[in-house]
């Protein structure tokens, strides 16, 4: 009996979670792409998947209208999200092809997107102070759990560069204040390795105050970060919400993968070694690191470039 494309795909989303051990961002990612692709292609079938097939899929992503923000109607697509979805279902046709299910990935024939540079987004000090002056100050918060909660995690975020999933997935033992120590498990990492983060003055002190109130209320969860309705973890539409709300809230145009790149930039500016930024954030590759050595400041580079002189030239 013959397998419909569906079915199919979610043989390689079981094999890829549990052969290749990939986190449940990255399937999500997978899912999302395929979701696309039968959204757009309603007719593809395994027997009809070409370069062909493939090109009018981004041709109809490209014109598609679709709502964002306030009911803003947009088209077009920014070249970096082509490649995107083009590296997710990368993914699956190889498997496809591998399997003996597809004579050849239609991708090997068409031209890979070319993704010009973007800068990283990362918040200025005046953005951070007002994010916190507004959770701290501004609004009123229904109980003092929440106020402190979101203060702590909005502290991890831009002190630790944490990813939202490893940040949302901690659990009570991953916090040693005694030795101001965050440890983020395999598990919820992305890259699945294991990492030690120092905690600083600020996360430790603000981690006490969610801590001493934590405990006040008697949660037994043993996930860190938890919901004020529930003995249970906040959940990713909580976080959702709390960004968008504090995003309205405080005037900042930011969103959560942002102090991620605040933490790192601040790092490498502030001559932090690349090696050392490499094990903080969690990234396999030292390449997708030294995508931050750009906002070296000119002014950290002086001295390197007074100390040459004819005497030391090679």
């Amino acid at each position: 009996m013959k397998k419909e494309l569906p079915q199919l795909f979610a043989e390689f989303i079981k094999e890829e979670e549990f052969s290749a051990k990939l986190s449940s961002e990255t399937l999500r990612g997978y899912r999302s792409s395929f979701d696309l692709l039968l959204k757009i292609m309603p007719t593809i079938a395994l027997e009809t998947i070409s370069p062909k097939t493939m090109t009018e899929f981004f041709t109809r992503l490209e014109k598609r209208e679709r709502t964002v923000g306030q009911g803003i109607k947009k088209r077009g697509v920014r070249k970096s999200t082509v490649a995107t979805y083009r590296s997710k279902l990368n993914k699956f046709f190889e498997w496809l092809k591998n399997n003996r299910l597809l004579g050849e990935n239609p991708f090997k024939k068409m031209q890979y997107p070319s993704v010009s540079y973007e800068d990283k987004k990362f918040l200025k000090k005046e953005d951070i102070e007002a994010i916190l002056t507004t959770i701290d100050m501004k609004i009123n918060w229904r109980n003092s759990l929440i106020q402190k909660r979101n203060m702590a995690m909005i502290c991890i975020l831009f002190c630790c560069g944490l990813r939202k999933s490893e940040l949302l997935g901690l659990k009570v033992y991953d916090i040693d204040l005694e030795r101001k120590i965050l440890t983020v498990r395999a598990e919820i990492s992305k890259s699945r390795i294991d990492r030690s983060i120092p905690l600083n003055s600020l996360a430790v002190r603000k981690l006490e105050d969610y801590i001493n109130e934590r405990k006040k209320r008697g949660y037994s969860t043993s996930y860190f970060f938890v919901s004020n309705n529930h003995d249970d973890r906040f959940t990713k539409d909580g976080f959702k919400h709390l960004i968008d709300f504090l995003k309205r809230e405080s005037g900042i145009n930011f969103h959560a993968h942002q102090l991620r790149h605040t933490f790192a930039i601040t790092l490498i500016s502030n001559n932090s070694d690349i090696s050392k930024l490499k094990q903080l954030m969690g990234h396999k590759d030292i390449r997708m690191t030294a995508s931050y050595l750009r906002y070296i400041p000119t002014s950290a580079m002086r001295g390197d470039v007074e100390s040459i002189t004819v005497d030391n030239l090679p």
